[in-house]
Parts: C-alpha cells; structure tokens; sequence
C-alpha cells in the first residue's frame, strides 16, 4: 500500500490532474470515480489505485495493474474534493480527420477556442447522443484531457473521435470536399437552424463563449442560421447552442427517407 504522499507515483498522478504539459509528455490522463474507471477501455488503462474501502465495497479492480493506496494519498491525487475510491491513469487515444468525417453520412462539430472544460465535456457528451461522427478543435481550444473536461463528458471522451487541427481553414476545406456542408449559428443568419437541411453529410461551427466565431472561421461556413430567441435572451451558451444544432440534425436523420 502506497501511505506517503511523497511516492513518485502520487506525484505523477497529482501532476496530471494540475498540469496539460505532464499530460502531453506522457501520453496520459487521468480518470476518477467507478463509472469512467468501468467504461475506459482495457487495452488503454495504464495503471489502477483504489482505496481499501473501495476494495471492501466494490472487490478487486478488473486487470492485473492496480496498488492499495491510502485515503490521504488518494486525496492528494484525485483532482476531486470528495474522491470516489478509484482513479486510473488512461493512455490518451490518437485519432485522425479521417476517424472525424469517415463514414457515409458524417456529422461533425468544429469548435474555435472553446474555453471552458464545461462546455467542452458538455458537447462531447450531447454529442454523443446526437450521433455526430467526431469533434474538430483549433489549438487554442480548451485541453480535452484536463479532469473537468472528463468527468462532464461522463464517458463520451472514450467513443467519440476528436482531433486538435493546427488550421481550421485546412480542416474546413477537407472537411467539404468530403461532400460535408458547415454551418454557423450566426447574426447574419437569415433562415432559422430548422429550416435547413441536415440529412447529409452536415458539421456545425462553435465559437468562443465571449466572442463567437472570428469573421475568418464564420467565412469558412456554407450557411449561416439563426436559433430564434424569446423573452431578453440574446444568446445561448455554447454547450447549449450546440446541443439544439445537433439535436436537430439527429431528428431529421430519423425521418423516413
């Protein structure tokens, strides 16, 4: 059993639920809690720690990679107030653009420097439900990996593909000579979200929480849409802005042909 908060396996497990760098060194990121412990896939578990109380009221971790810690040193590397008993360190899964957009009807999101781990997570995980095919990010997009991103995705960071693109433009233009038509919820939208057509190959742009979409990345669009608002409502937040869009392509993909 592992008591001193000094080990270098605490410490390594401290750093990567603090610091995005430690998590791109080591190709690894932290999961808390029995459900994304349960639903990580084996093959990309590196390592197990659990509490004895969590020994006594859920048994022995699956797999041969797991150590008895103490209550004082699960604190320490949980990134939680209140740990569940169990964390694991997950290898960070590489997919790629054609992981995104394969397939013979894709729907994807492209996401333009989402800042909060919220709102991140969030879209993965309605995302998930809404069918899309993968997620899009610029560089200065909020770090996947971090533990707020992961617990709100509640498991959806293990099925949904996501890649980090370096030009949003590029990916843009791979994206629609793969037949994907882009849209952007936009001020400058004329026809309301559901009055277009996403039956076919569709991907949504979302901009950042304060600003939006830049001019440039909103240019990158075939169409621009309005989610009309009542009462004093300007705006939604992004998660939620999202959600309608996809949500919307969803029900229309289940209409009879």
């Amino acid at each position: 059993m592992i008591t001193s908060t000094s080990n270098s396996q605490v410490k390594q497990a401290a750093a990567l639920a603090k610091k995005s760098r430690e998590r791109r060194k080591t190709g690894l990121f932290l999961v808390e809690g029995p459900k994304m412990y349960e639903e990580a896939p084996a093959e990309w578990v590196e390592k197990v720690y659990v509490t004895e109380d969590y020994v006594r009221s859920h048994g022995e971790p699956d797999g041969p990679s797991w150590e008895l810690v103490s209550d004082e040193v699960m604190r320490a590397m949980a990134d939680t107030q209140t740990p569940q008993g169990i964390l694991a360190l997950v290898r960070q899964p590489s997919w790629t653009l054609s992981d995104v957009w394969n397939g013979e009807n894709p729907h994807i999101i492209m996401l333009e420097t989402l800042q909060d781990p919220g709102n991140l997570g969030t879209i993965l995980r309605a995302g998930e439900g809404a069918g899309i095919t993968g997620v899009i990010m610029n560089r200065e997009t909020a770090d996947v990996f971090s533990p707020k991103v992961i617990r709100s995705t509640m498991g959806s960071i293990y099925r949904v593909p996501f890649v980090y693109a370096d030009d949003l433009a590029e990916a843009a233009a791979g994206a629609k000579s793969r037949g994907i038509r882009l849209f952007a919820a936009h001020l400058k939208g004329v026809r309301s979200y559901d009055q277009e057509d996403y039956r076919g190959g569709c991907g949504f742009l979302i901009g950042n929480e304060a600003r939006g979409l830049t001019d440039e990345t909103a240019a990158l669009a075939d169409c621009y849409v309005k989610i009309p608002m009542l009462g004093k409502v300007e705006s939604l937040n992004a998660a939620v802005a999202a959600s309608v869009l996809m949500f919307e392509a969803a029900r229309q993909r289940r209409l009879p042909v």
